[in-house]
């Protein structure tokens, strides 16, 4: 499962080094074609991680080559970055977790009947382009990129970053995982980072869960030493990982090196500290122990959210000004567009967010957008426009001092019982309208799940 190889080589990618073009040749690639009508663009990146734990070449001494199907998984993520590329977050799919997969064409050219299966089952069946039918079915995210790694990718790339330090609540003498250690803080190679990150039974409650956690806080490690360890500005050192990296990687063929350095741009100011970790939520699955399946209603919820792009960890620095809630702000809404109706739709989308909207009407036409607030209410207005803006799509628009009485304004009718007191916000749509962004709030029962740079890595 070359799950660390898998997340640094896409923050390398990213992070802007995609010229080095001889290594870049070596990458096989392969065409996504899920077969299926697909979920729309929400301008998020979204990248498929797959651990392969083929025991072909290298890899045999892992474990018994599989009986007919070649090359296996036991790890799944999904990398979200956010639309305005200044979060991510590390989706773990628990690969005991019993979902419908849809048909599929089998790697040998069948076809993968519709049914209730293990998720890594399609995959271990159908591959990646099965792995993403999958997921999108799932929970309605496109996937626009993927990378596949190997065993020996993750070590490769693990020994070339001069590895990485963990700490083990207690000893561990695992045979299978090939791990070795005493109680305490080790820097591991390559070698024995496989063992850690794959280890089960020697290591937490013995749950596939426990071992996922474990694996996103590895990754939140490594990612610190690529970024912070002088890596991305020695030549030397990124030659070596480059060449680690490339023997063992396969990415669909949209993940070209001018995508590469089209991403890197948009990200370069992304660092760990902006990554999370959180696994999907699950439960017992009634007709095997040995299984588990979505929790419902969090799982839905949880997947809307990140459509939605809803921060995992919403926190606010100890300087931070307290927030304005939705239902405490007034908003008059101005169509300065010429779409007819322009206003009361999005009238009723902020309603729908909570904002009291007060009144409706039209503005002379204009190209841009604009959030206004009373001269008079000075700093006060601010923080009433900035919850206003943060609830459009895309870029934040800058609240800016202004009349704010409109003209020919119509009532509208809230849900609100009662109109609050505080300043009025005029928001004037223009041509460049992007859309309320619809906000969902992810399930409190995850909100002390989430792993980050900051976590205990003594698991």
């Amino acid at each position: 499962m070359g799950i660390g190889l898998t997340f640094v080589l896409v923050a390398v990618t990213l992070g802007g080094y995609a010229y080095y073009l001889n290594f870049d040749s070596r990458i096989p690639r392969a065409p996504i074609d899920p077969g299926q009508a697909r979920p729309p663009e929400t301008g998020a990146l979204n990248v498929l991680l797959v651990g392969s734990d083929s025991r072909e070449g290298d890899n045999k001494k892992y474990g018994a080559k599989s009986q007919g199907l070649g090359e296996r998984t036991d790890t799944i993520m999904l990398l979200h970055i956010s639309p305005n590329r200044d979060k991510a977050t590390m989706i773990s799919f628990p690969r005991d977790t019993m979902v419908l997969i849809p048909a599929c064409k089998t790697r040998t050219g069948g076809v993968l009947a519709a049914g209730l299966r293990q998720i890594n089952s399609a995959f271990n069946e159908g591959g990646i382009n099965c792995t993403v039918a999958t997921l999108e079915s799932l929970t309605n995210i496109k996937i626009n990129h993927f990378v596949k790694v190997d065993f020996t990718g993750f070590k490769g790339i693990i020994d070339a970053i001069g590895g990485i330090e963990i700490c083990l609540p207690k000893a561990v003498n695992d045979p299978k995982a090939k791990l070795q250690l005493s109680a305490g803080k080790h820097v591991v190679s390559g070698e024995q980072a496989l063992g850690y990150v794959r280890t089960r039974y020697a290591l937490g409650d013995g749950s596939d869960l426990s071992r996922i956690q474990r694996q996103q806080v590895f990754l939140t490690k490594v990612l610190e030493k690529v970024t912070g360890g002088g890596l991305l500005t020695s030549p030397g050192k990124l030659v070596g990982f480059l060449n680690a990296a490339t023997k063992a990687v396969q990415v669909d063929d949209q993940l070209t090196s001018s995508r590469m350095l089209e991403i890197a741009d948009s990200v370069k100011g992304l660092t760990a500290k902006e990554l999370k970790g959180i696994t999907v939520p699950v439960e017992a699955y009634p007709a095997d122990k040995n299984r588990v399946q979505f929790r419902q209603p969090d799982a839905r919820n949880f997947f809307e959210a990140v459509r939605s792009d809803v921060e995992v960890t919403p926190t606010a620095g100890p300087s931070a000004a307290p927030k304005i809630e939705n239902d405490k702000v007034r908003v008059q809404v101005l169509n300065g567009t010429t779409e007819t109706g322009k206003a009361v739709q999005v009238a009723d989308e902020l309603a729908e967010q909570g904002f009291v909207v007060t009144q409706v009407g039209n503005a002379a036409p204009t190209p841009t957008t604009a959030i206004r607030y009373a001269r008079k209410d000075g700093a006060n207005g601010v923080a009433y426009g900035d919850a206003v803006a943060a609830r459009l799509s895309k870029d934040k628009r800058t609240p800016v001092a202004g009349k704010v009485a409109p003209v020919n304004p119509k009532p509208y009718a809230t849900k609100a019982t009662e109109v609050p007191d505080g300043p009025v916000v005029q928001l004037v749509i223009g041509a460049d309208w992007p859309g309320v962004r619809v906000v969902s709030a992810i399930p409190g029962s995850l909100k002390d799940k989430v792993v980050d740079s900051t976590t205990n890595p003594c698991l």
